[in-house]
């Protein structure tokens, strides 16, 4: 009887086993095929570019003049990433959508409107961008990717950290020019958070908000050390406004950062308004014009 009791156990031992072991199969299926069959569209280049290194697939992207991953070579073009065509990304079936917190307050409205919902990704800073690759990579099962990534940027910021430690900052005065116009960007912009990152200080202190209109008069009492130039848009246009506007505006001859060719033009590829995997370059880049003889 005892042995009969015993072989019965075994039994059932070896069937829960069995029974533990098929459920983990088919979870871990389960799991494969969710992630398989989510069908997503990037709406900025930004968030291709991350969604590539995350190794995703997507079914949409963005229409845009600058190169995009080979891996989304031949899918469907939604538009610009300001007015993405609703009509054209309804036709994809996307499980997800993703743009970017930047323009959410304009296209939240116009993604409801047609019965969709969007994913607003915070790119506001490197801090933020790492935090929605991190979000992206628990989403999409790829944690491992995105820890990789981020560690990338830990890495560069510390050593940036190292280097300008003892060394005086430079004051800065950040552009942001698109055609026919340009504002003043602040600490709170990218742009803003990448100088910062290396030891700049922003001349435009005490504000909430991203940009400003420009106020030479107080630009010039200001006196920055540095004057960077972002050209959006076109940038080849606005480089070219620029150039007009310091050569024509008497008041620009006056900034020591012009006396000195201390005013550098920065391009747009490392330098978007919105965080993207470029921000390493950005960083060197910037700590060259920054600290140029250190």
């Amino acid at each position: 009887m005892k042995k009969y009791f015993l072989i019965v156990i075994a039994f059932f031992v070896i069937l829960t086993g069995c029974s533990n072991e098929e459920e983990t199969i088919v979870e871990a299926k389960e799991q494969q095929q969710t992630t398989e069959d989510f069908r997503i569209v990037a709406t900025t280049v930004a968030v291709a570019e991350i969604m590539d290194a995350l190794e995703l697939d997507l079914v949409g992207i963005p229409t845009s003049y600058k190169e995009m991953p080979k891996r989304y070579e031949g899918l469907t073009e939604v538009g610009n990433p300001m007015s993405p065509d609703m009509e054209r990304v309804k036709s994809l079936q996307p499980t997800d959508v993703l743009s970017v917190t930047t323009l959410q307050y304009d296209l939240e409205p116009v993604f409801s409107g047609v019965g969709m919902d969007a994913t607003f990704l915070n790119l506001e800073s490197v801090d933020d961008m790492q935090q929605s690759i991190l979000l992206l990579g628990e989403k999409y099962d790829r944690l491992e990717q995105a820890e990789a990534i981020n560690a990338e940027f830990d890495n560069k910021v510390e050593q940036i950290q190292q280097e300008i430690e003892g060394k005086e900052k430079p004051s800065v005065l950040i552009l942001l020019g698109v055609p026919g116009s340009y504002l003043v960007a602040t600490e709170h912009s990218y742009i803003g958070d990448l100088v910062k990152l290396c030891g700049g200080e922003n001349i435009v202190t005490g504000e909430e908000v991203e940009y400003l209109a420009s106020n030479t008069e107080y630009l010039q009492q200001a006196n920055p050390d540095i004057i960077l130039r972002a050209a959006h848009g076109m940038p080849e246009e606005v480089v070219e406004m620029f150039d007009e506007e310091f050569k024509k505006n008497d008041i620009w001859k006056h900034f020591d950062a012009v006396k000195h060719n201390r005013v550098y033009d920065l391009d747009e590829l490392y330098f978007p308004t919105t965080g993207n995997l470029a921000a390493v370059e950005a960083l060197e880049q910037l700590y060259t014009m920054l600290y140029p003889e250190q």
